[in-house]
């Protein structure tokens, strides 16, 4: 099976390697975010070669934006989304569309916990782009492609982008390791659904294949958790038991807050949602060895580059 993939931050990079240890051909393309037309042009071009064989499928796993991504700067990103789904010469027989769980259910008038048929109902601009990508992937389902949506929870693992302000685990991590403060702008007892993110790759990678044998046109919205949620507090300590130290923390809550109870659950494809195995202990571990690794290295750079 040939894939084109888009987007390689924490996501991408994991469902990249567990395509490839499937056999997958899988192709990548470098993409100029900041630049429209470049960014077009280089998803394009990808889209051509690839198009070019039978078959083929997408992965679109980018996402530059985060929650306090300004509303201009998330709108160009769906803008870019669109004109590329809509103008493609070829498309592709299956899809797989990364969203996000959070962004979409954290208004909705329903109960916790969220599952596929929860009313969605953004409160974020974060949110609202979201579920425009989604409303977009449909220009490609009316011409018959397969489509995975994966509402996504509070993803984390090796290889966050620790320069966003997002990710509670990675800044912990980082926070622990730098003998930073780490502002929690959020009551401690919020609850959110954690998923370990070479879980989740998992996780996409068995839905592609699930999604292959559903008629052409078939759009499938799955929520991808651990399906255990924890609260902030439970969060630290279990981050103080593993990194043995407790991290200094500022607890003063922003204006307006967050929604507090965020849990999930799935009730499509539940034999996919038995890939969410990894212990919080083992994925709060790995995620610090590699943002240690990660930072001693900056560290010696800079001493390097200083000397």
């Amino acid at each position: 099976m040939t894939t084109l993939l888009v987007g390689r931050g924490l996501l991408g990079g994991h469902v990249e390697e567990r395509l490839r240890a499937t056999g997958d051909d899988v192709h990548t393309v470098a993409v100029p975010w900041a630049d429209h037309a470049a960014a077009l042009g280089a998803l394009r071009h990808a889209a051509e070669i690839v198009g070019a064989r039978s078959g083929w499928r997408l992965a679109w796993c980018a996402g530059a934006g985060v929650v306090a991504t300004p509303a201009a700067e998330l709108a160009a990103e769906v803008r870019l989304f669109g004109a590329f789904v809509g103008t493609l010469t070829h498309p592709p027989a299956s899809m797989f569309l990364a969203s996000s769980a959070g962004g979409l259910y954290a208004g909705s008038p329903d109960p916790p916990p969220f599952d596929e048929g929860s009313t969605v109902a953004a409160l974020a601009p974060y949110g609202v782009a979201k579920l425009d990508m989604e409303e977009l992937a449909g220009l490609l389902t009316a011409r018959g492609t397969r489509l995975l949506v994966g509402r996504i929870s509070n993803l984390y693992g090796p290889g966050q982008d620790l320069s966003k302000p997002q990710g509670l685990i990675a800044q912990l991590c980082l926070a622990h390791e730098t003998r930073r403060t780490l502002n929690v702008h959020v009551s401690l007892d919020t609850l959110r659904d954690y998923l370990f993110v070479d879980d989740a790759a998992a996780m996409i990678v068995a839905g592609l294949d699930l999604l292959d044998a559903e008629p052409p046109g078939t759009t499938v919205t799955k929520v991808l958790a651990s399906g255990r949620a924890a609260s902030i507090a439970a969060v630290v300590a279990e981050a103080t038991r593993v990194l043995r130290r407790h991290p200094r923390l500022s607890t003063r809550q922003a204006a307006g807050g967050q929604v507090r109870d965020l849990r999930l659950r799935s009730v499509v494809w539940p034999e996919v949602d038995a890939m969410a195995r990894t212990p919080f202990a083992a994925g709060l571990r790995a995620t610090a060895d590699d943002v240690a690794a990660r930072t001693r290295s900056a560290a010696g750079r800079s001493t390097r580059a200083g000397g």
